[in-house]
């Protein structure tokens, strides 16, 4: 017990209309939301919210129902995420990126009463909508991106939508009165299912609690030593736990502006980042990489950017090439969609190589978050010895949706078990090392594939790579590399392996490497690994294999 009156609700304890209604009390007239163009104060955005709750009460949608939400980034996906919320309804994100099949099965396996799409979306929505018995009302929101300004494409000829039964939801939402006359919902309730990319089988439905948001956000803000004066910048997809959890609850618990892109772009992210005047920017895996091998320039530091904050962690040396250049400080941590309290570094405070810091820690102390290190019995593991990373905090997921096998797996005695291998300090330091399913098993070893694609990724010609284990004739694996050159340079292969050679162990260098233009990725920019194994039977012919090139590296 932690002492307190069992009525007496923890800070975290609250629903999201709870949470959002603080926000709103204390910073009525500041901008929240920066979007397409449009400049949204929080008390503009609550009215809104309320009025698309009473428009899903209008079409019948209550309690626990669930909408799915085709939508990129627009203000419309926060309209409707918070609107439903209010109604303890629930919505479903989904990657902008699926075509008809990827789309039916979320809409289908989350039983959706409704779809708002976009209408750059509109034909794959009405497609997979006709294969869901379920979908009962479609909304289309015609809201222009931001990469169509300039363009005489504000509306399109959303006509045959119309012919469909589409609803226009600009139109529809104005027409609704503002919802004042709410239900009850509890922290507890599910605000959101959020789709988990899978790389064996379908997705997994994430069930996001209203106190797994309001929480998150509590922490970022802590985490980053935000305030009101900050301008949170995402160019991070909205349907992604990234830009929910930290840029969107971020900012309201701060208080703080978000200003948001549309995608990103590592021609323009600079550009964005100063027009934005963004002080707090949140990036995720290639992202840094590609960023530190754009061309220098004498605008580099120009920016007022105080904190970058993601994943994973970096080497000590890349950390401070791009803090020089940039000007800015990193910090890195461990999340997932199914809790974000994993682990963080500190601003200020001691960094320890390739590390993802230690465990979070909410500011109201009566939050306890525990990561811990086991074997496969689930067992504790001795300090420093790798095993699987599990966390154990008020802000872990109740479940997959509608998946009681895989909510098995992961959930065992209160521990969410990750699927990640990592390994702890004797200071609780944890040390990523890779996802269960990437580690590569070559000659009696265990190789981290991130490991080798660092090393990789390092070379002056490399813009990217992936790394993954292919058969070997001598049973286990062997290691193969996808290389994207870094224009204008072209990859040698042989420069790649000698360079793999002096900076890893004989056994990690890889026998096969690829040179490719581009990766397969998600959305959310990483690379689909599960696409490049997939792609091919044979995934070592007509690539470059040194042991067939004669270079001997032992």
């Amino acid at each position: 017990m932690d002492g307190r009156d069992v009525n007496e609700k923890a800070s975290w304890e609250l629903s999201l209309g709870e949470f959002l209604e603080g926000a709103v009390s204390s910073n009525p007239d500041k901008v929240f939301l920066q979007v397409v163009g449009q400049e949204i104060t929080y008390r503009q955005f609550y009215t809104r919210v309320r009025q698309a709750a009473g428009m899903f009460r209008r079409l019948g949608i209550e309690r626990g129902d669930r909408v799915c939400l085709f939508l990129p980034n627009v203000p419309e996906f926060h309209y409707c995420w918070f609107g439903l919320s209010l109604l303890g309804a629930i919505s479903v994100p989904v990657n902008v990126a699926y075509r008809r099949d990827e789309a039916a099965y979320i809409f289908d396996n989350a039983g959706a009463s409704a779809v708002v799409a976009h209408r750059s979306l509109v034909e794959v929505a009405e497609a997979a909508a006709s294969l869901s018995p379920s979908v009962k009302h479609k909304l289309l929101v015609t809201t222009a991106l931001e990469s169509e300004a300039g363009l005489q494409t504000s509306s399109g000829d959303t006509s045959g939508a119309m012919d469909n039964g589409w609803q226009d939801f600009g139109t529809t939402m104005a027409a609704s009165e503002e919802l004042f006359d709410l239900p009850q919902v509890s922290p507890a309730d599910t605000s959101m299912l959020v789709y988990t990319s899978g790389t064996t089988g379908n997705p997994k439905g994430v069930q996001v609690t209203h106190l797994m948001y309001v929480s998150a956000g509590q922490g970022f803000a802590h985490w980053t030593e935000a305030s009101p004066s900050d301008r949170f910048f995402t160019c991070l997809p909205f349907f992604h736990a990234n830009a929910q959890y930290y840029s969107t609850m971020g900012s309201l618990a701060a208080g703080a502006t978000l200003v948001v892109a549309e995608r990103f772009s590592a021609s323009r992210f600079w550009d964005q980042v100063r027009e934005a005047d963004a002080t707090v920017v949140n990036f995720i895996g290639m992202m840094m990489p590609v960023l530190a091998k754009q061309p220098e320039s004498d605008q580099d530091r120009k920016n007022n950017v105080r904190l970058f904050y993601g994943s994973p962690a970096f080497s000590p040396e890349f950390l401070q090439a791009f803090q020089d250049r940039f000007g800015t400080d990193i910090i890195v941590g461990f999340g997932m969609t199914e809790t974000c309290y994993g682990a963080i570094e500190k601003i200020g405070q001691e960094r320890r190589p390739n590390s993802s810091g230690q465990p979070r820690l909410h500011p109201d102390p009566r939050f306890v978050n525990q990561v811990r290190i086991v074997d496969d019995d689930a067992n504790p593991v001795p300090t420093g010895q790798p095993g699987e990373i599990t966390i154990n905090n008020p802000a872990v997921m109740p479940g997959y949706w509608r998946n009681q096998e895989q909510t098995d797996l992961a959930l065992k005695d209160g521990w969410l078990h990750t699927g990640d291998l990592g390994w702890q300090d004797e200071d609780g330091f944890l040390y990523f090392v890779d996802r269960k399913k990437d580690v590569i098993r070559r000659r009696g070893e265990n190789i981290s594939s991130q490991e080798v694609e660092d090393v990789i990724k390092r070379h002056a010609t490399v813009l990217d790579c992936a790394v993954i284990a292919v058969p070997s004739e001598l049973g286990e694996d062997e290691v193969k590399a996808y290389v994207t050159p870094r224009p204008p340079a072209a990859v040698d292969e042989e420069t790649i392996v000698r360079w793999c050679a002096e900076n890893l162990a004989y056994f990690k260098v890889p026998r096969y490497i690829e040179v490719r233009e581009e990766l397969p990725r998600t959305p959310s920019l990483r690379v689909r690994k599960d696409l490049l194994r997939q792609e091919r039977e044979d995934l070592t012919s007509g690539c470059f294999d040194r042991e067939a090139a004669g270079i001997r590296i032992r």
